[in-house]
């Protein structure tokens, strides 16, 4: 997995190459970010530059080391994850990968841990794991992976180096999806909805998305301030669950970005397969008012994450869109 596998963290990628290529690689990395912005691709591509012997700033791709790293079975690479019945990881996972960092390479200049979600240590387990930071075993490596440094002991954070790992933009992912053999229409309607993570790009269901698209084009087309009922039949329709709430929010979202594009002027929206619907709905507000509708829409999907009622969080998100477009 060389570094050029990466996507849209080139600045990241380039410090990485700089570090390798003079050796002063850290002992202990954090690696923020949300799940699928790629922290985990950059943690395996880093330690395999570091083993790889056949390039001085990257992996070959070709060597029995990048070979093993790719294929998941190389020796000297370990993994900690809470067990499949456990919702942290416990000291004795600790103490296990302590022991195996102290020992020597089997082939490898060096060892590796990537520690996954970090967060989810238990408390007993982060204090071990401080006392490894302080005194690193040997040449490893330790690569903390979380969503959220800020939950992560201060003493923790402060004996590792933060590297902050931004969403992955639309762009990004649709060329990736893509890449992963997903047509050009699917991969347009997914990457807009896909928080800039490719894990949850690939968790959208498009066939639901795209019946969802639809409902969300219908119900804003007959928005009407002064047909009250339009309102409620449409947070009706559209609340369903939790996660239902928040996907048809996430396609609002994408729908307002676009709307403030048009009327700023700029062509290059995301949806482009409804173009004529976003064009009508941005005519019939102005910029303030896409503005304020973003704003709006954000709100209620904050609202929505903090366990509000799906259904009055949609009934006065549309009474603001209704308004809105009057």
């Amino acid at each position: 997995m060389p570094f050029a596998d990466i996507a849209g963290h080139e600045r990241i990628v380039e410090v990485f190459r700089r570090s390798v290529r003079s050796g002063k690689v850290s002992h202990s990395y954090i690696f923020e970010g949300i799940p699928g912005c790629g922290r985990r691709k950059t943690a395996l591509a880093l330690i395999q530059a570091i083993f790889c012997r056949a390039v001085d700033d990257d992996a070959c791709g070709v060597c029995p080391s990048c070979r093993k790293i790719t294929g998941g079975n190389h020796g000297d690479i370990h993994f900690v994850e809470p067990l499949p019945d456990k919702r942290d990881i416990s000291i004795d996972q600790l103490r296990d990968i302590q022991r195996e960092l102290s020992l020597r390479p089997y082939e490898a200049p060096r060892k590796a841990c990537i520690l996954e979600p970090a967060e989810r240590m238990s408390v007993n387990a982060a204090n071990s794991l401080l006392k490894t930071l302080e005194e690193p075993p040997g040449n490893a490596i330790i690569i903390l992976l979380t969503e959220n440094a800020d939950m992560l002991l201060p003493t923790i954070r402060s004996r590792c180096q933060l590297i902050r790992f931004s969403p992955l933009s639309p762009e990004n992912i649709r060329l990736l999806l893509v890449k992963n053999g997903m047509t050009a229409d699917a991969a347009g309607l997914l990457a807009p909805l896909s928080a800039g993570s490719m894990h949850r790009a690939c968790e959208l269901d498009n066939d639901t998305l795209s019946a969802r698209r639809e409902a969300l084009v219908t119900h804003l087309s007959a928005l009407d301030i002064g047909r009250i009922r339009t309102i409620f039949d449409s947070a009706e329709e559209l609340a369903g669950n939790r996660d239902e709430a928040l996907e048809s929010l996430d396609q609002l979202l994408s729908f307002a970005r676009d709307a403030v594009y048009l009327h700023a002027g700029c062509s290059d929206i995301v949806n482009t397969t409804i173009r004529p619907a976003l064009e009508s709905f941005a005519a019939r507000c102005t910029l303030a008012g896409a503005l304020q509708i973003l704003g709006d829409i954000t709100e209620t999907r904050r609202a929505v994450q903090r366990n509000a009622n799906n259904k009055l969080a949609l009934d006065c998100l549309f009474m603001k869109l209704a308004e809105a477009i009057a």
